[in-house]
């Protein structure tokens, strides 16, 4: 008589989730509903030897619109290890609402030899019918959650069309009270104060200084959740927006259209449409935009300040018909030069000096012997010659192609009182020998 065969162990885990936060601390809750019902299911199939494994994978107050859930990962991080055999679930939205995201699932667990199964579903992802099931009843959910999201973005529209609050950082001189947009009685006092002096001024940068100057701070507030979220210096971008925001004319905007709002004006129409025709008048500021976008900066996105830790955006000033080219600052641009001890510098001094110092590096032999390894496929004689013949290449190129190579080979340049530290960007050179030698050989078949 031969010995009965022992079974398989098959280890289950069990997921489960819930959207909200509500109810979750209650006693006995949506997860521990759902854990029960895989727990019981689980146990109808001890006689094929499923046995759940100890930890618990719950997700409360996630979204199963994306795979951003801890609960999950620890799953997924236990299934690559080979700790899961099964993953049990009380329905398949429990695990996923996305078609493209449960896909992605589906992979890992047949990667991995996992099994799925849904207790109020009956399949499993083994056989060509559970799938077919698998893929219907996903599409459904994910049909499910585009119309609830149509009725929400719907709901918003025709809140905001009837001048309702519809949430988010509270504007300067209000709070929220029951969900409605109640005048703060000091604040709005800043707030109209801040546009008689932008009438008087007539500048952002000045009025910026100033109300620094006098200690005055963004909007302080307090979340639903009752984070505190303290005010910060005032920037010009800040008040721009501050003074485009048609909130204080007692309106609410919905996609560009405004409509009249439930809660009471700060700001009277004449002054708004005073600040409005000063702003027009700044016309400056629009063209200097414009001319910023046109202007070669090919070290646009790489210099740094070493005071402040922003970048350095290409700016520009015209003087007796002449540009001057910079890189300043966003601090000092924000928030008044006086903020940084750095402010600008010259662009063609700068950019000078990076070349000067990328002409050198090439020239280095540590450096070429560094090339002739990452660009093995190019002759070193070749190599050498191109590399030689840079500086020539270099003054034949277009701004945009040198700013191309520019980007390529340089990491960061970062700009302190006492000057500028280049940092090289290695992986990038293999790409800039290519190019250099395209260059050379075209102009030699020329």
């Amino acid at each position: 008589m031969t010995a009965a065969k022992p079974l398989r162990k098959v280890r289950c885990a069990i997921y489960t989730r819930k959207s909200s936060e509500e109810g979750l601390d209650m006693e006995f809750n949506s997860l521990d509903a759902q854990r029960e019902s895989c727990a019981a299911y689980i146990a109808s199939q001890k006689a094929e030897g499923w046995v759940p494994v100890p930890d618990h994978y719950d997700d409360g107050g996630f979204s199963g619109g994306n795979l951003e859930r801890p609960a999950l990962k620890r799953l997924l991080a236990d299934i690559e290890a080979g700790l899961v055999d099964v993953v049990v679930v009380y329905k398949i939205d429990r695990l996923s609402r996305s078609l493209m995201d449960f896909s992605k699932l589906v992979e890992v667990f047949d990667r991995n030899g996992v099994t799925f199964v849904s207790v109020t579903q009956s399949f499993n992802t083994t056989t060509s019918m559970g799938r077919l099931t698998l893929n219907i009843l996903l599409s459904f959910a994910q049909f499910e959650r585009e119309v609830i999201g149509e009725r929400i973005r719907d709901k918003f529209a025709a809140s905001r069309k009837k001048g309702m609050w519809m949430g988010g950082v509270p504007p300067l001189g209000y709070d929220v009270v029951a969900r409605k947009l109640v005048v703060n009685a000091a604040e709005a006092d800043l707030v109209r104060h801040i546009f008689r002096r932008f009438l008087q001024v007539g500048s952002a940068t000045l009025l910026v200084k100033e109300l620094n100057a006098a200690g005055h701070c963004t909007k302080s507030w307090i979340t639903q959740d009752g984070k505190e979220r303290q005010g910060v210096p005032f920037t010009k971008n800040f008040l721009y927006k501050m003074l485009e925001n048609r909130v204080y004319l007692g309106e609410a905007v919905h996609k560009g259209v405004a409509h009249p709002g439930e809660h009471e004006a700060i700001i009277d129409r004449t002054t708004w449409e005073r600040v409005e025709a000063v702003k027009a008048d700044n016309a400056p500021r629009k063209r200097a935009a414009a001319a910023r976008a046109t202007t070669p900066a090919p070290l646009k996105g790489l210099v740094i300040c070493a005071h402040c830790g922003r970048t350095m955006t290409p700016t520009h000033a015209r003087k007796k018909g002449r540009l001057y080219r910079y890189y300043t600052c966003m601090k000092a641009i924000n928030a008044g030069h006086d903020s940084c001890t750095v402010r600008s510098i010259a662009a063609g001094e700068i950019e000078a000096a990076v070349i000067g110092q990328v002409r050198g590096l090439l020239r280095a032999p540590e450096i070429r012997a560094r090339a002739e390894r990452m660009a093995p496929q190019i002759a070193p004689p070749d190599l050498h010659s191109a590399l030689d013949r840079f500086e020539a290449v270099w003054d034949e190129l277009f701004p945009a192609e040198q700013a191309r190579l520019l980007q390529l080979l340089v990491e960061q340049v970062s700009i302190s009182p006492d000057g500028a530290d280049l940092r090289l960007r290695a992986e990038g050179l293999a790409s800039v020998v290519a190019d250099i030698t395209a260059q050379v050989g075209d102009r030699s078949a020329a």
